[in-house]
């Protein structure tokens, strides 16, 4: 297809092809003339994910770059291509912890980032999850979810291992259904596009059917009123 299908199919306006195609964000098309190039299935394809990552996830152009450097790195083995592609997506917030300067807070801080780290070192180990145990030092998914667990137990409502543990098994479960779903695609590159794309869209629905799932059973427990 030509520039302007490409611009009619995916909704994007030339002007735009034309930036991301400078900034590296879009695969040159295939030259068949001066001023004329040839664009593919594929263009479509990243071309979509690359509004996703601008519009939906709200990420700089540098970082989309960056993010897409990774999926399409075919040195990579899958397992640090797939890791790559997502850590280099924004991560979820910490939670706040206690004021600076107040070294009462500072230590009760401490005290709970501790106990934290040591329940969801408990967590992994209890569920076999050695990979994860192995990549905790460098991963952002363990950070967060120690410090949230941190910033639960300094309200006063903490999660111990043993309770985690059954979320922890379900959300085991979604990550085997992601997966395969995955795994119908037929590249590599196509598999990393579509965990990348999960990351921003798929998320945000299980946190959405989390929610949706709370309030039913409240209604369900509590009734209406």
């Amino acid at each position: 297809m030509r520039l302007a299908e490409l611009g009619e199919r995916s909704g994007v306006p030339i002007a735009t092809i034309k930036y991301y195609l400078r900034e590296g964000l879009l695969a040159p098309g295939e030259r068949i003339g001066p001023r004329t190039s040839e664009y593919g299935e594929e263009h479509l394809r990243r071309l979509r994910l690359v509004r996703a990552l601008i519009h939906v996830g709200g990420l700089p152009v540098a970082k989309v770059r960056e993010v897409l450097g990774f999926v399409d790195d075919e040195s990579l083995g899958r397992t640090i291509r797939l890791g790559a592609a997502l850590w280099a997506l924004p991560q979820e917030p910490h939670p706040d912890g206690a004021s600076e300067g107040d070294a009462s807070q500072d230590a009760e801080a401490d005290d709970a980032h501790e106990a934290a780290l040591g329940e969801v070192d408990r967590l992994t180990a209890s569920l076999g999850w050695e990979a994860v145990r192995q990549l905790a030092p460098i991963s952002p998914s363990h950070a967060s979810l120690v410090a949230a667990m941190a910033a639960l137990r300094r309200i006063g409502y903490p999660w111990r291992s043993e309770l985690l543990a059954p979320h922890a098994e379900l959300m085991h479960q979604v990550a085997v259904l992601e997966f395969d779903f995955m795994e119908t695609f037929d590249s590599a590159t196509e598999q990393v596009e579509a965990a990348v794309a999960a990351a921003l869209l798929f998320e945000p629905m299980l946190r959405a059917l989390h929610r949706l799932a709370q309030e039913e059973e409240s209604v369900r427990r509590y009734g209406m009123s």
